[in-house]
């Protein structure tokens, strides 16, 4: 391991011409190194960035001169690089991006971390996330380390050791932060439609961004819930201090809640450290199918851009824009269709402005196929098409659509005859 001081890192020693560079995304983003990394791009040449999740504005769509961006999603600071026309997308499922960044297409040749100062044992957390990092640090030709001694030490089903980091740089900087964003009536309606599909004792998964978090929010009154899921954000935090999550019923990881990324602020991350209940895991465990399967009562929350009349979920693209992800959404509807007693739900307003988002034919892709049934969830209630025909799906879903917008859907159906 070699200890470089920050200002004296050379990047282009370690960066080659033609490399793909992997750090950990959102609040996990080594922002010391990523700056440096912006700053020496054109004297490193030409290199591909697998960026995730952005929490800060390092990456400028102006970086393209030298850095050829590419993502799983379009979400926060990535929609600017995407609607600039530098942002390659891969509509991929979550769980396979460790397989693509260790050996597949993606394959990083250099990864950045963030870690916390090594324990008394010589050993270093993995941070504020394993997530789909640690496949790539396996493969690597170089690993760069920021060791950040703000960062807080979380812990985990992996450490690394002083022989798996080639160059390390000392900082001491406030990490990332994701705040919360506060949820409107409308999203406090739809919260707690779906809120009452979910009992005691349920293990929960839950997605990025405002709707999932205020479902969250509406479970105060729970008991004895879990947590396993890709992310861990403050609400969820604030219900394992009230008590309501436990962890207690969970017949895999009972007592731990489990997640591949820590997306909040110091709140979250001074309640994670050193915890014991809280613990970061690979992509490869959180998404795992046969993990998500054999949780019982696994309840999976989710939002959508749109969701057609026979239960297609469109979460990528809106008019024309990439906006969302494929990302971990049907491998988690999927693994709560298969659980005992599980829940697979997909939360949307039911409009966007003017416009109905229950919709006769999605505007974008097809992230979730309707074989993949789900109860979705607007705020005039439930639709449930686990085991409907097409015809019982489009009732359903015409009755949790916008008032102002059924006749016109009706219509819609009615001019199209036969439902295909």
């Amino acid at each position: 391991m070699n200890e470089v001081p920050l200002e004296q890192l050379d990047l282009a020693h370690y960066v080659h011409d033609g490399d793909t560079i992997v750090w950990g995304q959102a609040c996990a983003e080594p922002c010391s190194l990523t700056e440096l990394l912006v700053r020496q791009r054109a004297e490193i040449g030409s290199v591909r960035c697998f960026v995730g999740i952005p929490a800060t504005r390092t990456m400028l769509a102006e970086h393209a001169d030298h850095i050829r961006f590419v993502s799983y999603c379009a979400s926060g600071a990535n929609r600017e690089l995407a609607e600039a026309g530098v942002l390659d997308v891969l509509p991929v499922h979550y769980s396979t991006l460790p397989q693509l960044l260790s050996t597949g297409s993606l394959h990083a040749d250099v990864v950045m971390l963030q870690l916390p100062p090594a324990d008394e044992s010589g050993r270093y957390s993995l941070g504020l996330a394993d997530d789909y990092v640690s496949a790539a640090i396996g493969t690597a030709r170089v690993v760069i380390a920021e060791v950040n001694d703000r960062l807080p030490w979380i812990c985990g089903a992996r450490t690394l050791d002083t022989g798996e980091l080639d160059v390390v740089v000392h900082t001491s900087r406030a990490p990332a932060q994701l705040p919360t964003r506060r949820g409107n009536e409308t999203m406090r309606s739809i919260a707690a439609h779906a809120a009452d599909l979910i009992g005691d004792g349920a293990t929960l998964q839950f997605g990025i961004g405002a709707l999932p978090e205020a479902v969250l929010a509406e479970l105060t009154d729970r008991r004895a819930l879990g947590i396993h899921s890709g992310l861990l954000n403050d609400t969820a935090a604030e219900l394992m201090e009230a008590g309501v999550v436990t962890n207690e019923r969970k017949n895999i990881d009972s007592g731990k809640t489990v997640a591949g990324v820590l997306m909040g602020t110091t709140k979250l991350f001074r309640f994670a450290e050193r915890n014991s209940a809280v613990v970061v895991r690979e992509t490869g465990y959180t998404h795992d199918p046969a993990v998500l399967a054999g949780q019982d009562r696994f309840t999976a929350i989710n939002s959508a851009v749109e969701v057609d009349l026979t239960g297609q979920v469109n979460a990528e693209s809106v008019s024309g824009r990439y906006v969302g992800a494929v990302g971990g959404s049907a491998d988690f509807l999927r693994g709560a269709a298969r659980s005992r007693g599980g829940v697979p739900i997909v939360v949307l307003p039911a409009t966007a402005g003017a416009n109905s988002r229950i919709v006769t034919r999605l505007s974008g892709p097809v992230s979730v196929a309707r074989s993949d049934a789900a109860v979705i969830v607007t705020e005039f209630g439930v639709a449930d098409l686990r085991g409907q025909p097409l015809r019982a799906r489009q009732e359903h879903m015409l009755a949790i659509a916008h008032p102002e917008h059924r006749r016109a859907l009706e219509a819609a159906i009615e001019g199209q005859g036969a439902v295909a």
